[in-house]
């Protein structure tokens, strides 16, 4: 993929791309034989066989870093840093096991590909031509005049109680809220599309508990820094385009149903732009700083400013100013994830109370309209909405729990391991001292 443009760190990364999808950070050494091995077995006139192979790649890199390099070298950088990347076989030909990377801190869950790449790739033809320039100026020139009009004129609480009064337009307003959903991939595919880089598989997964779309995107890593920023804003970007249309379509129809879908949609915007999980705004400010996981520095920055310790290598390896920003979003981003999960916690008895009352009620109702198969279906979708924000704060107190009892169990080990002489700690594995059982 080259090298990681508009980085934040003093020396920029350069990026492979593995077979899995996984985004593989390697130093000049290993990317050019990663890259030399691609290349000739790509250009050989003829088959070549391992050691014709290595002999090709050991003067390849001889003439290209001024450094000797023999067959043996390259067989070492294959076999212990290569392959057990899962980015090569071993210079014997034999497969590597790769364990399958660990889910990121927040990260999206159980992913399933709905959309193959084939047609991702036609569907965002068809819409990327809405990033020109003009036309975005004038699209987004439409879409703030829309949001103004919408919020100054037209009376939202009057258009909800309306909707919540009807089981049937309950329905139409998440069906339209899950089509606005779906527009905002189309988005992020049509912004990779348009900085001519191929778009992945759209599909869904579990974020947290709840059920969300996903566009891979991962290829945006071979734009610039502004062509990932574009992508980045691509579905917000669509969101609005969705409210354009429904304003229009509201000045022609006036159902309350689009009132209360716009708002919907507007509230799905408003918490894309977080940088707090991973929505898009926390991949705008990681793009902005050039850092592709912010999460990482969080316990080197808390190490730093908290306990006063030494910066470590991670954060020595940032550019100045990135180090300073990503500073401010982790001091400024978890007292206030501490402070909602503290308020809602101690909420959480009479948000549990009240939301069992909601639904008794609504399965009371759910059969006394005049069409109790709609009226069971919107009872239940309400319901499913009552469960599932209680069920998300219930799974992330628990990834807190895990996260903290690691992270006492590895301190408990390691100073355990401290009353041993350094020779019989050194025979210790470092899997076992990192995660003792």
């Amino acid at each position: 993929m080259g090298e990681y443009a508009g980085s934040g760190y003093r020396n920029p990364p350069l990026l492979v791309y593995r077979f899995d999808g996984q985004v593989i950070h390697l130093p000049p050494l290993l990317y050019r034989t990663a890259q030399l091995l691609d290349e000739l077995s790509k250009t050989a006139e003829r088959p070549l066989n391992g050691r014709q192979m290595m002999s090709r790649v050991a003067q390849e890199l001889s003439r290209t870093t001024g450094r000797t390099f023999a067959a043996e070298h390259v067989i070492f950088l294959i076999d212990q840093k290569l392959a057990p990347l899962g980015i090569t076989t071993y210079s014997d030909g034999s497969q590597p096991t790769v364990t399958k990377s660990e889910h990121p801190f927040l990260g999206l869950r159980f992913r399933a590909a709905l959309v193959s790449e084939r047609a991702t790739w036609f569907i965002s033809g068809l819409f990327s031509w809405l990033y020109r320039p003009l036309i975005l100026i004038v699209a987004v020139t439409a879409i703030l005049a829309g949001e103004i009009w919408l919020f100054s004129t037209q009376n939202l609480g009057q258009a909800m109680a309306h909707v919540l009064a009807n089981p049937a337009g309950i329905l139409l307003v998440v069906l339209l809220t899950l089509a606005s959903a779906a527009f905002h991939e189309v988005g992020h595919a049509a912004a990779c599309r348009y900085g001519k880089v191929p778009p992945g598989a759209m599909g869904c997964g579990i974020y947290l508990v709840w059920p969300a779309f996903y566009t891979d995107v991962t290829n945006s890593y071979r734009l610039s820094k502004s062509g990932r920023l574009r992508t980045d804003l691509g579905g917000v970007y669509f969101n609005g385009l969705f409210i354009l249309g429904l304003v229009l379509l509201y000045l022609h129809a006036g159902s309350p149903l689009l009132l209360v879908t716009l708002l919907l949609v507007n509230m799905e915007m408003a918490q894309q732009l977080l940088p707090t999980l991973r929505f898009d705004g926390y991949y705008i400010v990681s793009d902005l700083v050039g850092i592709p996981d912010l999460f990482k520095y969080v316990g080197p920055i808390l190490k730093r400013t908290i306990l006063r310790r030494p910066a470590d290598e991670r954060l020595n390896a940032l550019k100045r100013w990135p180090q300073i920003v990503v500073t401010v979003w982790v001091l400024a981003v978890l007292p206030a994830l501490a402070i909602q999960l503290g308020i809602v916690f101690v909420q959480l008895p009479d948000l549990a109370a009240t939301a069992w009352q909601t639904m008794v009620t609504l399965a009371g109702d759910a059969t006394a309209g005049s069409n109790p198969v709609i009226g069971v279906a919107s009872a239940c979708v309400q319901i499913l909405f009552l469960l599932l924000p209680l069920l998300g704060l219930v799974l992330v107190l628990w990834q807190l729990f895990a996260l903290a009892v690691r992270v006492l169990r590895k301190r408990g080990a390691d100073r355990a391991l401290r009353g041993f002489p350094r020779r019989i700690r050194d025979r210790v594995p470092a899997s076992l001292r990192n995660s003792p059982r």
